[in-house]
């Protein structure tokens, strides 16, 4: 089979980094990840990535530090988790460019659209780490900005513990049922807790289709690019 996309862009939490620990960076599963990234880039697919960092901070939990101070604490947990993703990926032959929103050039390049487009264009996988580099926005949010920015065909939703969007919790509600199609406006007026309201509004702007889909069950990635019939394809025609 061909992939049906050329240029995606891949939202990972920081929570599926942890792997079964829950916490900090499980290095089978960042080598999972890898794997799979470094067959989608073998058939020709250019492959952008958005990286959370919840494994390391949760700042939504922390109510007694200043919000801004928090939320830059959790981009710092971003970088960490872009720079184990792209030391994994050039273990296993695959040239990878992290590019960060914070400037910090020792260690990553500072984003810039064309660069990034370029790379991608080059065949190298470019990971963006620090979320926008603003507060009060979300990784969703800079999966959705980022999509927009270097034109992806699609964002793919990685998720721990769920193969989809349900119309509530699976693991809690026996009777809960999988949507396999939705539109963006269904997500904002359900309540459904995909993305946050800025990122789904982003993309419902700007027409990018979004599919939900577990990262649980190893190849589906590649399974998903594929045209595979996984999770919950989002969008708005």
């Amino acid at each position: 089979m061909d992939p049906i996309f050329k240029r995606v862009v891949l939202k990972i939490s920081g929570e599926v980094l942890s792997g079964p620990k829950g916490a900090g960076i499980d290095i089978d599963m960042i080598n999972q990840i890898s794997m799979e990234v470094k067959e989608l880039h073998n058939l020709g697919v250019q492959v952008s990535i958005v990286v959370g960092g919840g494994n390391f901070w949760r700042g939504r939990s922390t109510k007694e530090m200043d919000r801004t101070t928090s939320d830059y604490i959790g981009m710092l947990g971003t970088v960490m988790n872009a720079l184990a993703l792209q030391d994994s990926l050039e273990q296993l032959g695959v040239d990878t460019r992290v590019q960060s929103a914070i400037e910090m050039r020792q260690i990553a390049e500072p984003y810039i659209r064309r660069k990034a487009v370029r790379h991608l264009e080059k065949g190298r996988v470019v990971i963006f780490a620090a979320g926008t580099g603003n507060p009060y926005f979300s990784t969703d949010t800079t999966a959705a900005l980022r999509a927009a920015e270097i034109e992806a065909e699609v964002i793919l939703l990685a998720k721990k513990g769920v193969d989809g969007v349900y119309d509530s919790d699976p693991n809690v509600n026996c009777n809960a049922k999988k949507f396999d199609t939705l539109k963006y406006i269904d997500i904002l007026n359900l309540g459904l807790g995909i993305m946050d309201s800025t990122a789904t509004s982003l993309c419902m702007d700007n027409k990018i289709p979004l599919i939900v889909f577990g990262i649980d069950e190893p190849n589906n990635i590649i399974n998903v690019v594929l045209g595979k019939k996984i999770g919950t394809h989002v969008k708005e025609d």
